[in-house]
């Protein structure tokens, strides 16, 4: 007998989905194509129409799931940006990275949060929470803007500056989310509350993480190149590794009261250190993109499926700030950070302007809204799914041209 299952209908129609999101925009470029904004708008088109659907995945109502997925997608895309490095000592190469993490990204939380609450009639905690999630630039989303593979060179500054701060500005828009959690709970902010933010939250925790991902990593190293001598795991042809190495550095950092997104990070970064030239840190980096892409597409196809629940919340109010943020917070704070750098001029535009948001706003609001009761939930989330979905469209089907014409690059 022959059985119509719905589940088998739902697998078939999201492997259809993700393939026609891969395929389609090679009959109309010659890049790898950004297919972040297709799988959002094939998941609205296959499964938003289906009665209840929207409702049901809706992050609104269902946070915690998001929550998982979203995280599982950060930490492992962090952990393959920090294998991509190849050099880390370059000072004047960092500047501008710096600058941006201390500079721009404060200002574009404190930015958003006065639109938020101008604008879209925010109290303080959402205002302040509003910022601090669509604060960070995506490690994940912006993969086509970042420096290339393990010892594949093409470390051009304004590459570098991208995903450096992509690697970084995650785990450093928790301590804002902390604190606009601990307003919301309290109703108000106190000196008390804010010395111990300080201390707690944005320090002690910063430095755990940091900590963790340099142990962590030249552990990993140890185990993977020296340990035992003669048989080094690093000659298996497994990229497994990856997966276990980043588990390790988030759970034991998280353990520790660190932030794990800073350790996934570093811990890749150091892990890197150790024999460069091996072919294994290409496996290793390599594996991670696959989990982490597979990963993505399911979370962008369901984006894109609750898009009709999520953007009932969405007013004129809702959309102008996060446009606001696209077209005007995000390229001038970025520009004035980038003064005085080896950036100048259109690369210093290009890269203030290609702050691709994502994955990592989705797993901010998700852990906030399954780590507290928000009463502006809704409209929150509005917000942050149009800034979504106008970066991935906007900076997705530009990104990669423009960053050829900043660096010199031609697409073969």
């Amino acid at each position: 007998m022959f059985e119509f299952s719905s589940y088998h209908v739902l697998l078939a129609a999201l492997g259809v989905a993700i393939i026609l999101a891969y395929w389609l925009p090679r009959f109309f470029s010659g890049r790898e194509p950004a297919a972040s904004a297709l799988l959002i708008g094939l998941g609205f088109l296959v499964f938003g129409w289906i009665p209840g659907m929207p409702e049901a995945i809706s992050p609104v109502g269902s946070p915690k799931v998001w929550e998982v997925v979203s995280e599982l997608c950060v930490i492992i895309g962090l952990f393959g940006v920090g294998l991509r490095i190849d050099r880390i000592l370059d000072r004047e190469l960092w500047t501008p990275t710096v600058r941006l993490l201390v500079l721009a990204m404060p200002l574009t939380i404190l930015s958003l949060a006065l639109v938020g609450w101008a604008w879209a009639g925010l109290g303080l905690a959402g205002a302040l929470l509003l910022g601090a999630v669509l604060s960070p630039t995506d490690p994940v989303l912006a993969g086509e803007v970042q420096v290339g593979r393990p010892a594949e060179g093409g470390e051009h500054p304004v590459r570098f500056t991208l995903t450096t701060e992509a690697g970084l500005n995650d785990g450093l828009a928790f301590p804002f989310v902390h604190l606009a959690l601990a307003i919301a709970a309290a109703g108000t902010l106190t000196f008390g509350m804010a010395g111990e933010w300080l201390w707690r939250d944005l320090l002690f925790r910063i430095v755990v993480g940091a900590g963790c991902g340099v142990a962590i990593g030249w552990l990993l190293g140890q185990i993977l190149f020296r340990i035992p001598r003669g048989n080094a795991l690093a000659e298996a042809q497994s990229g497994v590794f990856a997966l276990a190495g980043v588990f390790v550095a988030y759970g034991v950092t998280e353990l520790a009261e660190g932030y794990g997104f800073i350790a996934a990070f570093v811990s890749g970064l150091v892990l890197r250190r150790t024999q460069p030239d091996h072919a294994c840190h290409v496996r290793l980096h390599d594996f991670s993109e696959t989990i982490e892409h597979a990963l993505t597409a399911m979370l962008l196809l369901g984006l894109g499926a609750a898009l009709p629940a999520v953007l009932t919340a969405l007013d004129l109010a809702a959309a102008l700030v996060a446009a606001a943020l696209i077209f005007v917070i995000r390229p001038l704070v970025g520009w004035l950070s980038l003064s005085r750098t080896v950036l100048s001029g259109g690369r210093r535009a290009v890269v203030a302007f290609y702050g691709v948001r994502g994955v990592g706003s989705i797993y901010y609001l998700s852990y906030a809204g399954s780590h507290a009761d928000l009463p502006e939930e809704a409209r929150l989330w509005a917000v942050v799914a149009f800034a979504i979905l106008l970066s991935t469209v906007l900076h997705g089907f530009t990104a990669a041209l423009a960053v050829e014409e900043a660096t010199g690059e031609k697409q073969a």
